[in-house]
């Protein structure tokens, strides 16, 4: 040996231990997606999906609007939705029950088609499930909920969500289109089926739709395909025939969504906090800025630029709706981060991006923390995790006891609103902005008025005609038609305080006069 001291050589972690390393991490994932499937949360949307089902189920052909009783259609109904409902007809499970089958195959898919894209990309075998964690932590230091996007925290709450299954649908659809493109023999029926199922995933959740159309239009600029015409005609021939999907689609008209209004305010959150939720996205920003050095045709490059330009035009034209795309943006740079550490750069830098990935996936795992609100009781939480915690919904299924299916209830919580459908009835106003029920404005104000106070009693009680109200469901100081007035009859209370009255039908057909105006229709 010589007196000199030898230089300390870096030493990365052996490929097995990092593999069953990474594999250990998504198995822990895994098992808490089993007892968040097992839980069901009751947050967000759950209650319009529920509904969805609770409508085809009863009636495949004519469900009519799945919150109101009203026959318009409804984009809710879409290819997922309706397997469900038959799904529902043929075990004869519960709602919930199939809504919990539809977290595990959505939770499957996804998981499926993450694997199967981010292989063709890198064929290392820690490739997959480093995508997976970087996919679900990699966001911010603030969660967020939000169909579509698949944080840790939010993914636990919609996990029976259409956007679930859509997403892991658009990563099978881009690995499925990858595959075809570097076969020079793909027939055309492969590629007519890549259309049918670019349609299903845009009907199944349309702004997924858009997201994963901007991931294929990434695959296309990189697949380097001669522009051979029997290409073109083929991939001409998919989007003739995913755009013939969409226009047959019977339930609702996809195309009419285009010119759809009312959506910019409720996604103007989208636009907020950008620095805390989306604060560790940086280090994937500069694993494409990597891969972009070495292809300026890179897929994962493509997709994100153009997610970033939709997105920007969003804040820029304040059509705050395109924030919807932000996936589009975040997936490809997470799945960029993941492969910078196995892939394509120098040994060293890669030893250096993977410690600085590890410490920003421990941050976002403790920024996420608050995922255990969907899988814990919130009085079995750790103090660290209960004072951050999702405060999971207690939806009123105690008036189950006295109503029916198809009863209509009004009512002036917007969360009542939105969850009381779920269990087959009807509310007045939907609690979500609808494009195509044409009297969801008058439904609002209506609403409004019968619980504001001053409101002349003919009023509200022409307002219950107008809409065959069954019930209303109120707490006792929210205004509306006093407990003792003749036209109510207290039916009972739940743990909340809310109280549900039964409208006596005698006393409301009689009082009043012909012109209350025309009644909803039936």
């Amino acid at each position: 040996m010589t007196g000199e001291s030898a230089t300390p050589r870096f030493r990365p972690l052996d490929p097995g231990r990092l593999l069953t390393a990474l594999r250990g991490a998504t198995l822990l994932l895994a098992a808490g997606a089993v007892l968040m499937v097992v839980r069901l949360p009751w947050i967000g949307d759950m209650g319009v999906h529920a509904a969805t089902v609770e409508r085809l189920r009863h009636d495949l052909l004519h469900p009519g609007n799945p919150m109101v009783d009203s026959p318009t259609d409804s984009p809710y109904y879409s290819p997922w939705t309706v397997c469900l409902a038959l799904f529902a007809k043929v075990t004869g499970l519960d709602t919930f029950d199939v809504l919990r089958c539809a977290a595990v195959v959505g939770l499957l898919l996804l998981a499926f088609g993450v694997r199967q894209f981010v292989r063709t990309l890198s064929r290392h075998p820690a490739a997959p499930p480093l995508a997976v964690l970087c996919l679900l932590l990699l966001w911010g230091v603030k969660p967020f909920i939000w169909s579509g996007f698949l944080g840790l925290t939010s993914l636990s709450a919609n996990a029976s969500y259409p956007s679930t299954f859509a997403t892991g649908l658009g990563f099978l659809f881009l690995a499925l289109l990858t595959h075809a493109l570097r076969r020079p023999g793909t027939g055309l029926a492969a590629y007519t089926g890549l259309g049918a199922l670019w349609a299903v995933l845009t009907l199944s959740h349309q702004f997924t739709g858009v997201v994963f159309t901007f991931g294929a239009l990434g695959v296309l600029v990189a697949a380097r395909v001669r522009p051979a015409r029997a290409l073109l005609l083929r991939l001409a021939a998919a989007l003739a025939v995913g755009l013939a999907v969409l226009a047959v689609w019977p339930y609702y008209s996809f195309f009419a969504l285009l010119g759809a209004g009312g959506l910019e305010e409720i996604h103007q959150p989208l636009y907020r906090h950008t620095l805390v939720r989306f604060g560790l996205l940086p280090l994937g920003v500069l694993a494409l800025a990597l891969r972009l050095r070495r292809d300026r045709r890179d897929p994962l490059v493509v997709w994100f630029l153009l997610g970033l330009v939709t997105v920007a035009a969003g804040a820029v034209l304040d059509k705050w709706s395109l924030g919807r795309t932000e996936p589009a943006v975040a997936m490809p740079a997470q799945i960029a981060a993941a492969l910078c550490v196995l892939d394509g750069t120098a040994r060293r830098l890669r030893a250096a991006f993977g410690v600085v990935l590890a410490a920003a996936l421990a941050v976002g795992l403790w920024a996420q923390r608050d995922a255990l609100t969907f899988v814990i009781r919130a009085d079995a939480l750790p103090a660290a995790v209960a004072e951050d915690a999702w405060k999971v919904w207690e939806p009123p299924s105690w008036t189950t006891r006295y109503t029916a299916y198809g009863d209509v209830v009004l009512t002036g919580d917007r969360r009542a609103a939105v969850t009381l459908p779920a269990y087959g009835a009807y509310t007045v106003a939907t609690g979500y902005p609808d494009f195509f029920l044409p009297d969801e404005d008058r439904r609002d104000a209506d609403t409004e008025r019968y619980f504001a106070a001053g409101t002349p009693r003919e009023e509200r009680l022409a307002i219950l005609r107008r809409y065959d109200v069954t019930w209303v469901l109120q707490r006792p100081s929210r205004g509306g038609l006093p407990a003792g007035d003749p036209a109510l009859r207290e039916a009972g209370r739940g743990p909340d305080g809310r109280v549900l009255y039964e409208v006596v039908d005698g006393v409301v057909a009689t009082a009043g006069s012909q012109a209350d105006g025309p009644r909803a229709t039936p």
